[in-house]
């Protein structure tokens, strides 16, 4: 079954709710954030309900020759804390936004978005990649994708060349000092924690 068909059947499965009505309380060109009213299956109705719109993006579990792993440590406003992730950032489009259209509007296909975000947040490259999965950020409230890649024997080509909002630094940490901080609250993306759940399986089964 292709995927527009199997999305026509969810659409019709008698779970689904039906949307009555959308009011966009925010759309300018980073976000389309909305309230509707749905229709439950057994006729009853319900608002609010609060749903965004961002553009896809890549997570990359990239190792260098040494085997140790690449990552980057920033402010993060909704937490509000410094917390140690993956490189990572969004998918160009071509026609600026930041959400909307997943494959017709992008400007640069996913595996090209993490070979670019992995130059620019660590100035290293690798020719050894592989995609892990595709999968909805957070189905509950947004519509946006994140692309789940791992770069093996990364090498150092250059230095970091930042987005002018970026302010990161750049670590290499060992397999176990990356465990160790998902244990202890320090690795806190949860894309990026299923980004190395999945890369450690393909490891093991690769092994």
């Amino acid at each position: 079954m292709n995927g527009k068909k199997e999305t026509e059947n969810r659409h019709l499965s008698p779970l689904a709710w039906e949307e009555l009505h959308t009011e966009h309380i925010v759309q300018d060109q980073w976000i389309d954030f909305r309230k509707s009213a749905y229709r439950y299956p057994d006729g009853r109705v319900f608002e609010p309900f609060y749903s965004y719109s961002r553009r896809d993006y890549v997570v990359i579990v990239a190792s260098d020759t040494e085997g140790k792993y690449l990552c980057v440590r920033q402010f993060r406003q909704g937490i509000r804390e410094v917390t140690t992730e993956f490189p990572a950032g969004g998918i160009e489009r071509v026609d600026g936004r930041e959400y909307g259209g997943r494959q017709d509007l992008s400007a640069e296909n996913a595996l090209a978005a993490a070979r670019r975000e992995l130059l620019e947040e660590t100035g290293y490259e690798s020719d050894e990649w592989e995609h892990l999965l595709t999968i909805p950020s957070n189905a509950t409230i947004s519509d946006n994708y994140a692309y789940l890649f791992s770069a093996k024997n990364c090498r150092k080509v250059g230095e970091q060349d930042l987005d002018e909002t970026e302010v990161l630094s750049f670590a290499r940490y060992t397999e176990q000092e990356i465990e160790d901080l998902i244990q202890t609250g320090g690795f806190q993306q949860a894309m990026h924690v299923t980004a190395w759940l999945l890369s450690q399986r393909r490891q093991q089964v690769g092994g």
